[in-house]
């Protein structure tokens, strides 16, 4: 078991990373003595899947447990949602030593840990990632959130948990969509900080995708330790440094958004196409070479991310990503690879730019308006 320290000072936590090692979780715990009485957020298919080994395991550490099911996708990031499981928790909580376990993707965890941020002005939470997108990302770094109809996470909180156990073992039920969905926030880290990152994946994605063990162990653990990095300068996103992260987010969630959520694209495939928008405004601004930028195309083809936009109309794209949270004093805010391992941030980038950028994943040149449906 590796073991990665983020240090927030009454904020830090570790994030553990193994294989087959969930027999040690109700051990490793108890020892930071947040509670006595586990909630389990997850959906319905994880609790079949791994409900009864996580409960074993908190048992044996003297843990009582209830599960609170939500449901899948990212519909279960609402209010009605959020408020239902506050107050299932507060019916519950009689006489106990409450604290939460975020167990599943991003969506569990990102419910889970806006409900610990406001239950009671905030309860312990521990994260139990079984998704390669929740494990190298999504559940590092204490951003919680829920969704409105205008955009994503747009009611949100900065908190952290108190444990991240990964196991890579999860990732073998894994879907390959989903698996292939947490490689697009590993080539993220990889065009933000990492060459050698980058250059692993392009080499062994077909193992990564068999979900070798080794393979996963190493991704899991490169991508923590450059966010557990990153997070530690700019906890609160307010330095400037936790920015990056946000490469492909821009335009990503603005199609997330613009396809109503749907199945048609999930987060990894849109974060994917907004990777490639990027790559895209960085050729024609002269940042990025040609080189540098088949690379990047040719490793989000390779691994079966979808590299054209379906059924998504163009007009609502563009008008979600204009209310995009990122923006700052009025202008809108890109995270651009200079290189593989390098990016920069750049504020106001044209509008007609942004457009085009969209426009080039469509379909067919010749087909400037992409169908309206939505």
């Amino acid at each position: 078991m590796k073991k990665i320290r983020i240090n927030l000072g009454k904020n830090s936590y570790d994030i553990l990373i193994c294989s087959n090692e969930l027999n040690k979780l109700g051990l490793c715990l108890k020892r930071l003595d947040i509670g006595k009485d586990a909630v389990i957020v997850t959906n319905a298919l994880i609790k079949k899947l791994f409900g009864s080994k996580v409960e074993k395991a908190l048992v044996s550490g003297g843990f009582s447990v209830k599960f609170e099911i939500i449901p899948d996708g990212e519909k279960a990031k609402s209010e009605k949602e959020c408020i239902r499981l506050l107050n299932n928790i507060s019916k519950f909580d009689t006489r106990r030593r409450v604290f939460i376990i975020a167990l599943g993707g991003g969506v569990v965890g990102d419910l889970a840990g806006f409900t610990a941020s406001i239950y009671k002005r905030g309860v312990p939470y521990a994260q139990i990632p079984t998704t390669l997108l929740s494990q190298v990302d999504s559940a590092i770094g204490g951003k919680t959130a829920i969704d409105l109809s205008a955009g994503k996470n747009l009611v949100g909180a900065f908190y952290q948990p108190r444990l991240v156990f990964t196991d890579v073992s999860f990732l073998k039920n894994l879907p390959k969509k989903e698996l292939v969905s947490g490689l697009a926030e590993v080539i993220k880290y990889g065009i933000i900080k990492s060459p050698e990152l980058f250059r692993f994946v392009e080499k062994n994605y077909a193992e990564i995708l068999k979900c070798d063990k080794s393979s996963l162990l190493r991704i899991a653990y490169e991508c923590s330790l450059i966010k557990a990095g990153i997070v530690e300068k700019d906890e609160m996103d307010n330095k400037n440094v936790r920015v990056i992260l946000n490469l492909g987010h821009t335009i990503g969630h603005a199609i997330e958004a613009a396809a109503k959520y749907r199945k048609s694209y999930n987060h990894g495939q849109a974060i994917g196409l907004g990777i490639l928008s990027s790559v895209y405004i960085a050729e024609k601004m002269g940042f990025l070479t040609e080189a540098d930028s088949c690379r990047i195309k040719n490793l989000i083809k390779n691994i079966g991310l979808p590299v054209k936009l379906k059924n998504v109309n163009l007009k609502n794209i563009l008008s979600a990503q204009s209310r995009d949270k990122k923006f700052i004093h009025g202008r809108n805010r890109f995270v651009l690879p200079v290189g593989i391992g390098k990016v920069v941030v750049k504020e106001g980038i044209p509008e007609t730019m942004i457009r085009e950028s969209v426009q080039s994943l469509y379909e067919s040149k010749k087909r400037q308006r992409p169908p309206q449906k939505t």
